[in-house]
């Protein structure tokens, strides 16, 4: 009897540990297949974060481009914009007008007309201490007392 009941309990202990092992694989493959949905759930998030990437490159390549093309437009008219004021200001000399930008050249026009103004100031203050007679003095006749009387016969000829 004692080695039914050791026989028994043996297959009770390996009856507890084969359920125990069912569990602990049900469970084992439970947790697996959880975490067999999380990676393809991650790889799915991968996929979306890769396209969402792609699509900023090419959004920033667009914006590049379009920022070059700005940047060239901006130049040539700033260019555009340098000419006219140069046609504008006609007492200015266009090489006093520089810059790269509106605002440069807003300045150099501003600091060319000062120029300018000052120089005509000082022009003018130098043609008021020069004065000059209001009338010319009397034309008087060529002196011919030192000429010899065939160069006085010639000058009279020629209508000296």
């Amino acid at each position: 009897m004692e080695e039914a009941k050791g026989k028994v309990e043996g297959e009770d202990t390996t009856d507890n540990e084969l359920d125990n092992l069912k569990l602990e694989n049900e469970s084992l493959k439970s947790e697996i297949k959880s975490a067999n949905e999380k990676i393809f759930e991650l790889e799915k998030a991968i996929i979306e974060k890769d396209a969402g990437i792609a699509s900023v490159k090419q959004s920033l390549e667009e914006s590049g481009k379009t920022l070059e093309e700005t940047e060239e437009s901006l130049a040539g008219a700033v260019a555009a914009y340098k000419e006219l004021v140069a046609q504008a200001n006609s007492g200015l000399v266009a090489e006093m007008i520089k810059g790269d930008t509106i605002e440069e050249i807003r300045e150099s026009v501003a600091g060319a007309r000062a120029l300018v103004e000052r120089v005509k100031q000082e022009i003018g203050a130098e043609n008021n201490l020069i004065r000059v007679p209001a009338g010319a003095p009397a034309r008087t006749p060529p002196d011919l007392s030192a000429l010899s009387p065939r160069e006085k016969i010639k000058y009279g000829i020629e209508g000296g």
